[in-house]
C-alpha cells in the first residue's frame, strides 16, 4: 500500500514537473532570437581557425579527428570572454544561453566540415597535374588530359553546388530519425551533454576548463613559434629529431614534437592510435624494407620511388586494399543492420505504439520532443530546396567538368536521397559516417562508365557530388540531435548549418590556397604529402584501366590485405568484447602505409597521457581532456596562419638544425 502511495506521489510530482517544463519551453526564445550576430561572428572566427587546422591535417596525414566537442568548448570560451569584456566596459548584453552555444557549434562544425570533407586532400587535389604525374604518365587509364589545376573560382562554385543539395535531402525524415526511431547519433549526443554541462555545472567547473584550454593553447602556440626558428631548409628543426636513432628516422620512425598530433591522439580512441602504430610497424618497419631489397626483381631499378610501377605503387595500392576491405565490410554491415532495424520497426509498429501508450515517458524526452515538433520545418522546404539546388547542379557542374555529363549527375541525384538516408540511419546507430565509401562506389561506377579518356576526371568529380550530399545530410542530422537535446529549434539548426556551409565554401578554398601557394603540397617526400590525393587518383585509374595498373605481385598482396581487413573485422564482431576490442582498425592502419610512422608516435604519446591521467584521476581527466587537447590543437594550429604568411612573403627562419649520420 505504501509503495502504491509512493508511486502515485511520484507520478503527481512528475505531472506537475511536466506542466512546469512545458510552460518553460513556451517561454523559450523564438528561433529567430537564437541566431545572433555575435554568434555568427564567433562562428566565422572558430570555423576559420578549425578550417586551417583541418586543412593542415588533411594535407599532411589525412587523419582528422572529430572536433565537434572541441568546437562547442571553444564557442563557450569565446562567448564567456565576450560577455565578460562587455560587462567590464559597462555594455549590457543578452545572456549567453545553451541554444546560442549550440547555434555557434553547429555553424562552426558545418564550416570546418567543408575543409575536412570537401576533397582538398583527396578527390579535388587528385585532379591536379602533380598527382597526375605521380600516378604515372605512361599508365593507360591516366590519360594526358585528365587533370585540372586547382582554382579558387571553380572550387568555390563546385562546393556551393555539391554541399547545399545535402542540406535539404533529409529534412522530410528528420522527425522519423530523431523522435520516432530515437537514434542516438553518439557524436551529436556527446556534444549536447557537454553543452548542457557548461550551462548547468556552474562557474567553477567552466573556469577550470577555460583556464586549462588557455594555458595549453599558449604553450602550443609559442612552441610552434619557437620551432619555426630552426626550420630554414627541408628536413631541419625539431620535427626531424632522430628520437630512436638515424636508422629508425630513415624509416619514418621518430617523435616530431607536433602538439597538434599529441592533442589529436588525446581525442582519438586508444584503439585508433594503436592501430596507426601497428600499421606503421607492419609497413615501414617490415614490408617496405623487404620489398626495397627486391628492386630489380619485382620492379625495375631505374624507376624513381614515386612511380606507380615502383615502391609508390605498392604503398598506394596496398593501403587502398585495406581501405576498401574495411569500407566494404562496414558498408555491408551497416546496410544489413539498417534494413533489419527498419524491418523490425515496421513489423512491431502497432505493438510498440500500444505498449508505449501505457508507459510514462521521461520528462526530458517530452520536453525535447515538444520543442522539436513544435518548431517544425515545412516539408516543402526540403522538397523545393533539393529540387532547385539539384537542378542548378545538373546544369552548372558539366561546365566545370565537361567530362561529367549532365545525365550522370541526374542519375546520381536520383539515388542520393536513399543513400543519404541509409548513411544517416547507420551513423545514428553506430556513429560511423560512411560518406567516403558511398563516394568511392560512385567513383568506380562513373570512372568505368565514362571511358578511358574521361573516366578519371568524371569519377573524381562525381565522387565529390555523392560524398558531399551524403556527408552534409548526415552532419545535419547529428546537429539536429544536438539541438533536440539542448532544446534548440530545428529551424535554428538548419539556418545555422546553411550559414556555416556558406562560410566553409568560401573559407576552405582560401585555407587550401594558403597552403598550396606557401608549401610543396603533394610532394611524397615533403611534409604536406596529401596521401589521399594519390589514393583517390589511383582508385579512378583502377576503375578505368583495371588491374593492369598494378606493379608485379602487388595484386596478390592486395588480395591478402583485403582479406586481412575483412577477417579482422569478422574477428572483432564475432569474438567476445574483451578480445574484439583489441583488434586493430584496418582503415587507421592504412594511413601510415603511405605517410610513415612519425605522426603515430605523437598520437600514441597523446593516448598514453590520457591513459595515465584516467588511472590517476578519472573524474578530472574526463572534465579536462577535451579542454587540454583542444588547447594543444588550436595553439599550434593558429601558428600555421603567421607561418604561412611568412612563407608567402619569402621570409625564411634564421637557423637550420639538422641531424646527420
Amino acid at each position: 500500500m505504501a509503495e502504491v502511495n509512493d508511486k502515485e506521489e511520484i507520478e503527481r510530482e512528475n505531472l506537475e514537473e511536466v506542466k512546469d517544463e512545458s510552460e518553460v519551453s513556451k517561454r523559450m526564445q523564438p528561433w529567430t532570437k537564437q541566431i545572433t550576430m555575435r554568434g555568427v561572428i564567433a562562428s566565422v572566427m572558430i570555423g576559420g581557425i578549425y578550417s586551417i587546422i583541418a586543412m593542415k591535417l588533411n594535407l599532411t596525414t589525412g587523419i582528422t579527428p572529430n572536433l565537434n566537442v572541441s568546437a562547442a568548448l571553444l564557442a563557450f570560451v569565446f562567448m564567456r570572454t565576450w560577455t565578460k569584456l562587455m560587462r567590464r566596459a559597462g555594455i549590457v548584453t543578452t545572456p549567453f544561453t545553451k541554444q546560442e552555444n549550440t547555434m555557434i557549434q553547429t555553424c562552426s562544425v558545418a564550416s570546418y566540415s567543408i575543409a575536412v570533407g570537401g576533397g582538398f586532400g583527396s578527390y579535388l587535389l587528385g585532379l591536379n597535374k602533380k598527382t597526375y604525374e605521380l600516378a604515372g604518365v605512361s599508365s593507360q587509364g591516366n590519360s594526358p588530359e585528365s587533370f585540372k589545376e586547382p582554382g579558387i573560382g571553380w572550387m568555390t562554385g563546385y562546393l556551393f553546388l555539391a554541399c547545399f543539395v545535402g542540406l535539404f535531402v533529409l529534412i522530410p525524415l528528420r522527425k522519423i530519425l530523431i523522435v520516432d526511431y530515437k537514434l542516438t547519433f553518439p557524436s551529436g549526443m556527446a556534444t549536447a551533454v557537454l553543452i548542457n554541462g557548461f550551462h548547468t555545472q556552474g562557474d567553477k567547473m567552466a573556469k577550470k576548463q577555460v583556464r586549462g584550454f588557455l594555458k595549453l593553447f599558449s604553450v602550443s602556440f609559442f612552441w610552434g613559434f619557437f620551432q619555426w626558428f630552426y626550420t630554414r631548409e627541408e628536413e631541419c628543426g625539431f620535427a626531424q629529431f632522430p628520437t630512436f636513432g638515424l636508422q629508425a628516422w630513415r624509416h619514418k620512425f621518430y617523435f616530431d614534437f607536433s602538439m597538434t598530433y599529441v592533442g589529436t591522439g588525446m581525442i582519438c580512441p586508444h584503439i585508433v592510435n594503436l592501430s596507426l602504430l601497428f600499421g606503421a610497424v607492419i609497413s615501414w618497419g617490415i614490408m617496405w624494407p623487404l620489398i626495397e631489397n627486391l628492386k630489380g626483381d619485382w620492379f625495375p631499378p631505374g624507376l624513381p620511388e614515386s612511380s606507380m610501377q615502383s615502391m609508390n605503387g605498392y604503398k598506394s595500392f596496398i593501403s587502398i586494399a585495406l581501405i576498401l576491405g574495411d569500407g566494404l565490410y562496414n558498408f555491408i554491415k551497416i546496410l544489413y543492420f539498417t534494413s533489419v532495424s527498419i524491418h523490425g520497426r515496421i513489423k512491431h509498429k502497432n505493438e510498440n505504439s500500444a505498449v508505449n501508450g501505457h508507459q510514462s515517458k521521461a520528462i526530458d524526452d517530452l520536453k525535447q520532443n515538444e520543442v522539436f515538433i513544435r518548431e517544425t520545418i515545412p516539408l516543402w522546404v526540403g522538397a523545393v530546396g533539393y529540387f532547385i539546388f539539384a537542378t542548378i547542379t545538373v546544369i552548372a557542374v558539366p561546365y566545370i567538368f565537361p567530362e561529367l555529363k549532365w545525365y550522370y549527375v541526374i542519375v546520381a541525384y536520383i539515388f542520393a536521397p536513399s543513400l543519404a538516408f541509409c548513411n544517416a540511419y547507420g551513423a545514428g546507430l553506430t556513429d560511423f559516417n560512411m560518406a567516403y565509401n558511398y563516394g568511392k562506389v560512385a567513383l568506380f561506377v562513373l570512372a568505368s562508365l565514362a571511358g578511358r579518356e574521361h573516366g578519371v576526371v568524371a569519377g573524381l568529380a562525381g565522387c565529390g557530388l555523392i560524398k558531399s550530399v551524403v556527408s552534409v545530410s548526415c552532419i545535419l542530422m547529428q546537429d539536429l540531435k544536438t539541438g533536440h537535446l539542448t532544446l534548440t529549434s530545428p529551424r535554428t539548426m538548419l539556418v545555422s548549418q546553411a550559414i556555416g556551409t556558406a562560410i566553409g565554401c568560401v573559407v576552405s578554398p582560401l585555407s587550401f590556397f594558403m597552403f598550396y601557394k606557401a608549401f610543396d603540397v603533394g610532394n611524397p617526400n615533403g611534409e604536406f604529402k596529401a596521401p589521399y590525393a594519390i589514393i583517390y587518383r589511383n582508385l579512378a585509374v583502377l576503375g578505368v584501366q583495371g588491374f593492369s595498373a598494378l606493379p608485379r605481385h602487388c595484386l596478390q598482396l592486395c588480395y591478402g590485405f583485403f582479406a586481412f581487413a575483412v577477417g579482422i573485422n569478422l574477428v572483432k564482431d564475432l569474438t567476445p568484447p574483451k578480445i574484439g576490442k583489441w583488434m586493430p582498425l584496418p582503415m587507421a592502419m592504412a594511413v601510415p602505409f603511405l605517410v610513415g610512422g612519425y605522426f603515430t608516435i605523437d598520437m600514441c604519446v597523446g593516448t598514453f597521457i590520457v591513459f595515465v591521467w584516467h588511472k590517476l584521476n578519472a573524474n578530472k581527466a574526463e572534465l579536462m581532456v577535451p579542454a587540454v587537447a583542444s588547447g594543444l590543437i588550436c595553439g599550434e594550429g593558429l601558428w600555421i596562419l603567421p607561418s604561412s604568411i611568412l612563407a608567402l612573403a619569402k621570409i625564411k627562419p634564421p637557423i637550420c638544425m639538422k641531424f646527420l649520420s
